[in-house]
């Protein structure tokens, strides 16, 4: 049983939905410590041919508070009714807008007062649910009980748990973990690395790094599920 557990991020990347896709079952790591300046509550977007980083205001920012209990801000006032018209006008001539656009709307409008966590957990499964993609999802702070580990520690336990003999993790990752580690425990560890995405974006050159928003804007369903999702390479770790 393949394995994936990451952090639930804000309408990530395509190399985020490419993880899910490789794995049988995908954890939410959300009882960890909310980082500054991470993909927690922000991304990017394109924005008059360039790359526009946007964010969603939370509450009392703090290192020592977790994922699952840092909560969307209302301030600054109406701030995610301008988010919903920067994005509306920022795509509302991609040939797939009038599909993503309303549901991503649904997302953003909702999400005040709600923790983080739930809002980029639901910006994710509606994104799946958008892709007709049907994973076995799961959250870290819901079962395990095992936030005392650290780091590589607490990762295997979650493995052990699930019975998975096989563990996948962003290649980003890979000065995290060691194959040794894992494979004391009879569990493989695979890196993911995506490969280079290009598409159509509106008769420009291409803005790369951009939030899956941009990409279910400008390609049909089928084709980010025949072509896109399945643009990565799974390697083993090099750091032993």
């Amino acid at each position: 049983m393949k394995l994936a557990i990451m952090q639930p991020y804000l309408f990530p990347y395509i190399g985020y939905f490419q993880l899910i896709n490789s794995v049988d079952k995908f954890v939410f790591y959300d009882d960890v410590s909310f980082i500054k300046q991470g993909w927690i509550n922000r991304n990017n977007i394109l924005l008059d041919g360039k790359k526009y980083m946007f964010s969603l205001p939370v509450k009392n920012i703090s290192s020592f508070c977790t994922i699952n209990n840092t909560i969307v801000s209302d301030l600054p006032f109406k701030w995610n009714f301008k988010l919903i018209s920067t994005i509306q006008q920022s795509y509302k001539k991609a040939p797939y807008f009038n599909m993503a656009f309303p549901q991503i709307e649904n997302i953003l409008k909702d999400s005040i007062g709600r923790p983080i966590s739930d809002v980029s957990k639901d910006s994710i499964k509606m994104v799946l649910d958008y892709l007709g993609l049907n994973k076995v999802i799961i959250e870290t702070s819901a079962i395990y009980n095992n936030n005392h580990l650290k780091s590589e520690e607490r990762v295997i336990d979650i493995c052990i748990k699930e019975n998975a003999s096989e563990y996948i993790n962003p290649i980003g990752g890979s000065d995290l973990y060691f194959e040794k580690n894992f494979k004391r425990n009879n569990i493989n560890l695979k890196f993911l690395k995506s490969n280079e995405i290009i598409y159509h974006q509106l008769n420009q050159e291409f803005v790369h790094s951009l939030s899956i928003i941009d990409i279910i804007m400008f390609n049909d369903v089928e084709m980010i599920n025949n072509e896109l999702l399945s643009a990565f390479s799974l390697s083993s770790n090099s750091y032993d």
